[in-house]
């Protein structure tokens, strides 16, 4: 494909994107148990403008200001981050099943949120959450990283091996947390309503949780954009182009580990946004970081907006937990994978 062909692919898909999360935001605002019509709401937008004077309705204001709006906002966040540490893995580990959820990342996360929750750590202090599950995640990844790399290379089956095994053990270890806290049943209670992943009574607090961690993590995505095209054509190419190799490699992983566990201490478990997102924007884009980290953030933001749509409406008035929207997405989309994959290691 030439540059000029993706050049205009990228235009097109950031537009695409944009205009799609746009309208999924303003539909997952509209809509909802109570229905709202577009003036009630840019009324209350209008209302919340700095210098505003005007009065709204204060069932109106709190419905669209402090349920809607901050839940779209965090899923956008959200989204953001989960699919921006998918194409950084993707890109590192030179492979298309890597993920946060498939390598283990996202359990890492779970781990140290589950501990907060548990502990009742997350009492004190709702930013104890993001600190321990970001550890969590970033100690995940390396693990992984650790077992699964050999000789500057990731195979795919030792990749998925080593991500199974390590999320089958914290799981194991987070089954063993929730029954020590069964007889404190609230806090059961929300340990496993959370691991279900979702974003339902989530408010502005919870943005301004996750919204450092997503900031730094955009950011050092951008500036290691060009290390990981290099890093595409091996290490020894990318070394004599003057990239740090290790160097470059710590802060990918840190990065990847940091917007994972922000996105999962405000939101729990959400699986496979990280691997069907990022995978679909580099075929349609090519491997070039600079193009897909912006692509691949946009795309991920409105697939979560849609998604937590789907959840609220599809079995209106009960919710589904995101978690399990995402699943459906994802897990068919993931065995497609698998099969293609087998398939190129027959012919080969």
């Amino acid at each position: 494909m030439s540059r000029d062909r993706r050049h205009r692919r990228f235009l097109w898909l950031t537009l695409g994107g944009a205009v799609a999360l746009v309208t999924t935001a303003l539909a997952s605002v509209l809509v909802g148990s109570s229905a709202l019509g577009l003036r009630d709401v840019l009324a209350v937008y209008a209302a919340h403008l700095p210098g505003a004077t005007a009065a709204v309705d204060p069932v109106n204001d709190a419905i669209v200001w402090s349920l809607r709006t901050p839940r779209v906002v965090l899923g956008a966040m959200v989204g953001a981050a989960l699919a921006l540490a998918g194409a950084q893995m993707q890109g590192l580990f030179r492979n298309a099943l890597a993920s946060p959820d498939i390598v283990g990342t996202s359990a890492g996360a779970s781990l140290g949120a589950v501990i907060t929750l548990a502990t009742g750590l997350s009492v004190r202090s709702l930013f104890y959450l993001p600190i321990f599950a970001i550890a969590g995640a970033i100690l995940a990844l390396l693990v992984v990283a650790r077992i699964a790399s050999r000789d500057s290379r990731t195979p795919i089956a030792t990749l998925l091996l080593a991500g199974v095994a390590l999320t089958i053990f914290i799981g194991a270890i987070n089954s063993w947390i929730i029954g020590r806290s069964w007889e404190q049943f609230e806090a059961a209670r929300r340990i496993a309503y959370w691991l279900l992943g979702g974003i339902a009574d989530r408010g502005w607090v919870h943005v301004a949780l996750i919204a450092p961690g997503l900031l730094v993590g955009v950011v050092l995505a951008l500036l290691y954009a060009r290390d990981l095209d290099l890093l595409l054509e091996g290490e020894e190419t990318a070394s004599a182009l003057g990239v740090e190799v290790e160097r470059a490699k710590r802060r990918v992983l840190f990065n990847a580990g940091l917007l994972t566990g922000s996105a999962v201490a405000v939101s729990g478990q959400i699986s496979f946004v990280g691997l069907v997102v990022p995978h679909i924007v580099r075929l349609l884009l090519g491997p070039a970081h600079r193009r897909l980290i912006p692509a691949a953030a946009i795309s991920g933001a409105w697939f979560v907006v849609a998604a937590d749509l789907v959840a609220r409406t599809v079995a209106a008035p009960t919710e589904i937990h995101l978690g399990v929207v995402t699943s459906l997405v994802g897990a068919p989309f993931f065995l497609f994978l698998l099969v293609r994959y087998r398939r190129e290691t027959v012919e080969l």
